[in-house]
């Protein structure tokens, strides 16, 4: 049984017809903690759009999650996401319902049906980022770390075998950035598998841990120098 998660081969990838990144060899672990960094505009988000199936892959090889991205369909994709959770840097919370709302959105979409376990999975992963007292809120009476708090909680719905954080403290000043690393490194611990996309190299020197970097449509591994 293989312990990847998430394998790229000789992986081209385009926006429309430019090429975005191209000889893209990557690797990720079941339990890793992954960084993707690079600066604006150098393909970290096509990169993570081809892994949650919304760009297609058309050249090379690429496997995530037991999916073949090459020969992933349009009626694949959904069941490609139930087993990935995504974290966006502005959290696409739902904002005419509240916290609970939104998350019972989301397991209904990917065919929860039985109410009871519905509400206590909820429950659960409200309690694994400390939002479980705030279900009955809507978005907009947080602040954004506790949005971005319940993005989170949203991502673990279905128990996902990756985790892709897409800049999810883009939006936050410094504190709450640190505070929302500390919940996906608990999570982490805990045994999700997670590959996040950030500029924020203040975050990678307080947890520093395996770091891709995309730069001149490549993306290779930084060796972290030891201080």
């Amino acid at each position: 049984m293989s312990n990847l998660v998430l394998q790229l081969k000789d992986v081209s990838i385009f926006q429309g017809n430019n090429l975005v990144l191209s000889d893209v060899n990557v690797e990720v672990n079941k339990g890793d903690f992954v960084y993707l960094i690079g600066k604006t505009g150098s393909g970290k988000s096509s990169f993570m759009k081809t892994l949650y199936g919304d760009l297609a892959l058309t050249q090379g090889e690429g496997h995530i999650v037991d999916y073949d991205l090459r020969k992933l369909k349009e009626k694949d994709i959904p069941f490609l996401r139930r087993k990935l959770g995504v974290v966006f840097q502005d959290f696409k919370l739902l904002t005419d319902r509240t916290i609970n709302d939104n998350l019972l959105f989301v397991l209904k979409a990917t065919g929860w049906k039985d109410k009871d376990k519905m509400k206590t999975r909820i429950d659960e992963v409200l309690d694994k980022v400390a939002m479980k007292t705030k279900g009955f809120k809507f978005p907009h009476e947080l602040s954004g770390g506790e949005q971005q708090r319940v993005a989170i909680a949203r991502a673990l719905l279905n128990d996902p075998e990756l985790i892709l954080a897409d800049e999810p403290t883009g939006n936050l000043d410094p504190q709450t950035s640190i505070e929302v690393m500390e919940v996906l490194q608990e999570i982490n611990k805990n045994g999700n598998t997670i590959l996040m996309a950030t500029h924020d190299y203040a975050l990678l020197l307080k947890y520093p841990s395996k770091t891709l970097k995309c730069d001149e449509n490549q993306i290779f591994e930084v060796v972290q120098r030891k201080s």
